[in-house]
C-alpha cells in the first residue's frame, strides 16, 4: 500500500532530469478491493510519470532560534526623577521610563531625556522595543541574506528583492 509523499502544485527537483518543477497531478494505482493504492506516481509536466523516489521535496529554511545572537538585550524601568507620578498619569506606565540594556551589566545602553520621553511616550516605548530587539532582528537578515545566496533561481522577486535590502542593512550596521 502506498501513500502519496507529495501534492499537487508543489515544487520537487526530479532527480532524473536536474531540474525544478510542479507537481501537475497525483496519479493513484488503485487495485480492486483495496483500501488504499498500490503505487502512486507524479505527473510534473516533463512527458512521464515519475515515482517519489525519483522526487525530492524542496527544503524549507526555518531560523534556528539557538543560533540566535547571544546578546540578550532587554528593556528595564528607571524610575522617572524628574517629574512626579501625579503629573505624568499620561505615560504608559507612570513614574518610570525604559532603558534599554545592551551588556550584561545593569548600566550603559540607551536612554532617552525625560523632556523627551514627555513629548511622546509612546513612540519612545516603541523605539526601547525595536532597540531591545534589534540583534534578532539582524540574525533574521543575516539568514535572509543567506537564503538567498543559495537561491536557484525561482525565487520571487519580492524575495530577492528583500534579502538585497536586508544585505545593505547589515553593510550600513557593521560600518
Amino acid at each position: 500500500m502506498a501513500k502519496a509523499q507529495f501534492h499537487k502544485n508543489q515544487r520537487v527537483y526530479v532527480k532524473p532530469v536536474g531540474t525544478w518543477a510542479i507537481i501537475e497531478r497525483v496519479l493513484p494505482q488503485w487495485a480492486k478491493g483495496l483500501d488504499e493504492p498500490l503505487r502512486i506516481f507524479y505527473d510534473v509536466g516533463l512527458g512521464r510519470e515519475f515515482s517519489a523516489e525519483e522526487l525530492q521535496a524542496e527544503q524549507i529554511q526555518t531560523l534556528d532560534i539557538a543560533q540566535m545572537p547571544k546578546e540578550t538585550w532587554r528593556i528595564v524601568r528607571a524610575r522617572n526623577k524628574w517629574q512626579p507620578e501625579i503629573d505624568c498619569k499620561h505615560h504608559p506606565f507612570p513614574g518610570s521610563y525604559p532603558v534599554v540594556m545592551t551588556g550584561e551589566t545593569d548600566w550603559g545602553g540607551w536612554r532617552v531625556p525625560g523632556a523627551e520621553y514627555d513629548l511622546d511616550p509612546r513612540r519612545i516605548e516603541g523605539q526601547s522595543r525595536l532597540i531591545a530587539t534589534a540583534p534578532k532582528l539582524l540574525a533574521i537578515a543575516a539568514a535572509l541574506t543567506e537564503i538567498a545566496a543559495r537561491a536557484t533561481g525561482d525565487e520571487s522577486q519580492e524575495v530577492i528583492g528583500l534579502a538585497e535590502d536586508a544585505r545593505r542593512l547589515i553593510k550600513f550596521i557593521e560600518g
